[in-house]
């Protein structure tokens, strides 16, 4: 029997992308209800367990960015993650599908288990938690003006439309003008050792910039819960952009043809990408 063909993937490096993340309206990711007590909430916001501040998980800014990547890419959505009630669908490679081509799969990765390929691919996006600043809890905290540490209780009511009999509920959420700062993006670039041993990975440094789009796409919509009602608008503001090669002892390296590291909007830095590509592609040679 003949030996199985040698695989390789090289890892080239990595592409940061770290910004703040701006509350534009009221924030909720849910937590577990406080208690089970009359008064006690129930529709309440994530919180770090040692600080009590609220945080943007890592998980919930990646499955909005992927689940709106699908959308704006007409992804079939292909895998069952649950047939029941309530049935819930994803997309992953399948049989007419090219890991490269598959615009989805190859940033968030695929699973032997997912697909009927039995493909498996690492994801390249890592995504962090992100957490309330210093000053934004120190403001929130000398203003006194929360019902909970560093977050709002808003009252709303589900109203019947024959009788008007109303049905009252507590949302807590993190107030407009929150910001969590240092959101970390981890990219990382890999490439194919023998095909092309010389060459950076251009492939995958335009992947890259893919996020770019999924980010505007987020901005655009909401995070977390009750977005239809005003919840859950969010900016990215100050935005850096770095990168490390394997390989390289060199602190991450920042890159920005316009002299400043930090670019104040997510506008202002899409608008530098077709400046900004070529100076990253040049780091990986």
């Amino acid at each position: 029997m003949a030996d199985e063909p040698v695989a390789s993937i090289k890892l080239y490096g990595r592409i940061f992308l770290t910004m703040d993340i701006v509350a534009v309206t009221g924030l909720r990711i849910g937590g577990k209800p406080t208690s089970l007590q009359i008064g006690g909430l129930e529709n309440v916001v994530l919180r770090d367990p040692l600080s009590q501040r609220p945080y943007i998980p890592g998980s919930s800014l990646r499955g909005k960015m992927r689940s709106l990547w699908e959308k704006a890419t007409n992804a079939p959505q292909n895998f069952y993650v649950r047939r029941g009630s309530p049935m819930v669908r994803i997309h992953t490679l399948d049989d007419k599908g090219i890991l490269n081509n598959d615009v989805v799969c190859r940033i968030f990765g695929a699973t032997g288990d997912a697909n009927p390929l039995g493909v498996k691919n690492p994801t390249r996006l890592i995504i962090h938690d992100t957490f309330l600043s210093d000053a934004s809890a120190l403001e929130l905290d000398e203003a006194g003006a929360t019902d909970q540490p560093y977050t709002e209780t808003k009252w709303e009511a589900a109203i019947d439309r024959i009788t008007s009999a109303a049905v009252p509920r507590q949302m807590e959420r993190v107030p407009a003008g929150a910001r969590f700062t240092d959101c970390k993006l981890i990219y990382s670039v890999f490439g194919n050792r023998d095909k092309n041993p010389d060459q950076p990975p251009l492939d995958d440094i335009d992947w890259f910039f893919d996020i770019v789009t999924m980010l505007q796409l987020v901005e655009d919509d909401y995070l977390g819960s009750s977005g239809s009602r005003g919840y859950g608008q969010i900016a990215f503001r100050n935005l850096r952009l770095g990168v490390r090669v394997t390989g390289e002892g060199d602190p991450i390296r920042y890159r920005d043809l316009r002299n400043t590291e930090v670019y104040p909007t997510l506008e202002s830095f899409s608008a530098a990408l077709d400046t900004l590509k070529p100076d990253v592609a040049q780091l990986f040679r």
